[in-house]
């Protein structure tokens, strides 16, 4: 069995009876999210380290099968490093930063996702999607343990939810039967099939894609590079494209593109899929397979996340391609785009039209993410003539001539969303200073006494000094930002070229999802001020 092959403990939260069962009112919780994956968990994780009591709902009782997604980038491990369980992922993790590009028999192309030094954590890791769920879980034990008010109840599955002007009404069905309980606020995190949005009906627009692609994870030892390989036009298998990636413990994720008209039953037998692997791999190979799937895609999203008390997050709110490892990812970014804000709100810190900037901020993420999941879904299945003409030539010319690889488009690989024009961002006061820093841009790491930046910004509001004054912590509005101050003599070259650029100082505001509010060359109190009541909703700056 798959579970027995990854060694993973599947009944994480296993079905209990609970308090709010037993009660004759109707309980009423400030936060419940609805779905038990890495989404829904986090998103737990992040209110539950803020001491906001919050209850996962979850259909099932732990992790679900497969290894699904696999790829994790370095700013989803930035933000798991945050809740405390980012050195656990990357210990398990195959890290890499290389991915090389074929055409037939030839290699045509090659890329260094993260070709600088001075971070913590590498462009990607491949991690089997259990494993990164069992360490969420984990981490949620531990805070548990230490305090934080989070419930995860297994086999408690919602059957129809009622939306009220400042709460929401759960029906539950639990195997000791219904009960019902209320939430402040409700988060949909239950994947791209979401029963919440059916039930309250909305819809996604976007685009399907006719195609289908045979997933195998199989178990051998190989001397495959710790790489992401792609092939256009294999000889070796025949068909459009296969993707190779390595994963912890002897497996290896494959990736066969079939095509549209296929019958799925006689692929997904196992006779044919070896038949595949063997002509890609070899006769001679041994390996088991893990597991298999065949999967179509789609690039689409809700209008909006946010419908009133009740928001949407990952899967649940939109779905992009597999290609560029969107989907998770994108996902965290909304979890770590989400937290702050309604703990903000639900502490009275905040008005509510806070969480309207979760709306135009993680839009703004899926729309940037579906444009660049449609063109390499384009690029690698052509849907025309012309088009395949042209990406026929992009990859012969890229053999020979360099001007040609970067329109090679093999799945443009998941980068964190800069919220530029988001409502949040104060006027750039440092134009000067390097773009990657600009208002709006997620924080680069750099190394800091003996340690990286990213680790002493923390999960508040920060006030970044760099080589100038910086006096006592700003409060407004109740909200306190505290300073991290260093010495021109403590910045060292990694953190000049990302955030100093030419300029000899700076002042950054950075918000607790380290994403960068605004910037100036010195220290202006009033500025400051009105930059964090705009960064937390309550006005202009």
């Amino acid at each position: 069995m798959f579970q027995d092959r990854y060694s993973l403990a599947f009944r994480l939260y296993p079905y209990a009876r609970c308090a709010d069962q037993d009660s004759e009112e109707i309980v009423r919780h400030p936060v419940v999210v609805m779905g038990g994956g890495p989404i829904g968990i986090a998103t737990a994780l992040d209110l539950g380290l803020q001491g906001i009591p919050v209850v996962v709902l979850d259909d099932h009782e732990g992790i679900g099968m497969g290894s699904r997604a696999i790829c994790f980038s370095k700013r989803s491990l930035e933000i798991a490093d945050r809740y405390g369980c980012g050195q656990p992922m990357l210990d398990k993790g195959v890290v890499w930063n290389v991915g090389k590009v074929f055409h037939r028999d030839s290699q045509v192309f090659e890329f260094n996702l993260l070709p600088e030094e001075g971070h913590k954590y590498p462009a990607f890791i491949n991690l089997q999607q259990p494993y990164f769920e069992r360490f969420l879980v984990e981490r949620v034990r531990e805070a548990q343990a230490a305090g934080a008010p989070i419930e995860i109840r297994g086999k408690n599955r919602v059957d129809a939810v009622e939306v009220r002007d400042d709460h929401v009404l759960l029906d539950i069905t639990t195997p000791d039967g219904p009960y019902r309980i209320a939430a402040d606020w409700l988060i949909g995190a239950d994947g791209a099939n979401s029963p919440l949005r059916a039930m309250l009906g909305h819809e996604f627009s976007g685009k399907v894609f006719k195609d289908s692609f045979l997933i195998a994870d199989i178990r051998m030892t190989a001397d495959f590079p710790t790489e992401r390989w792609f092939w256009f036009e294999p000889t070796h298998v025949g068909g459009a494209s296969t993707l190779l990636h390595k994963q912890p413990d002897d497996t290896w994720r494959v990736d066969f593109q079939i095509g549209w008209d296929v019958d799925r039953k006689e692929e997904m037998k196992e006779e044919n899929i070896r038949r595949r692997l063997d002509a890609m791999l070899g006769a001679d190979v041994e390996y088991d397979i893990v597991w298999s799937s065949i999967y179509t895609f789609q690039c689409k999203r809700m209008e909006r996340f946010r419908h009133g008390r009740v928001i949407f997050a990952g899967d649940a709110a939109h779905q992009v391609s597999p290609f560029g490892a969107r989907g998770a990812n994108s996902g965290l970014q909304d979890v770590d785009n989400l937290g702050w804000k309604l703990g903000l709100v639900v502490r009275g810190e905040a008005p509510e039209s806070l969480l309207d900037s979760y709306d135009q901020e993680r839009i703004h993420g899926a729309d940037e993410n579906i444009l660049n999941s449609t063109r390499s879904t384009d690029f690698i299945t052509p849907k025309s003539g012309v088009s395949r003409m042209f990406r026929d030539a992009v990859l012969d010319l890229s053999g020979r001539y360099e001007f040609a690889r970067p329109f090679v488009n093999s799945g443009r690989l998941s980068v964190p969303c800069v919220y530029d024009g988001s409502t949040l961002n104060s006027v750039d006061g440092l134009l000067e200073a390097p773009a990657r820093s600009r208002p709006g841009a997620p924080c680069s790491d750099a190394p800091l006494n003996n340690g990286f930046l990213l680790e002493q910004l923390g999960g508040g509001f920060t006030i970044l000094a760099l080589g100038t004054e910086a006096p006592e912590p700003v409060t407004e509005d109740g909200i306190t930002a505290q300073v991290l101050s260093l010495s021109a003599e403590e910045i060292g070259p990694e953190l000049r070229a990302r955030y100093l650029g030419t300029c000899s100082h700076a002042v950054y505001l950075i918000r607790p999802d380290q994403h960068i509010a605004g910037r100036w060359s010195a220290w202006e109190e009033t500025e400051l001020r009105a930059a964090l009541r705009k960064a937390t909703g309550r006005g202009r700056a």
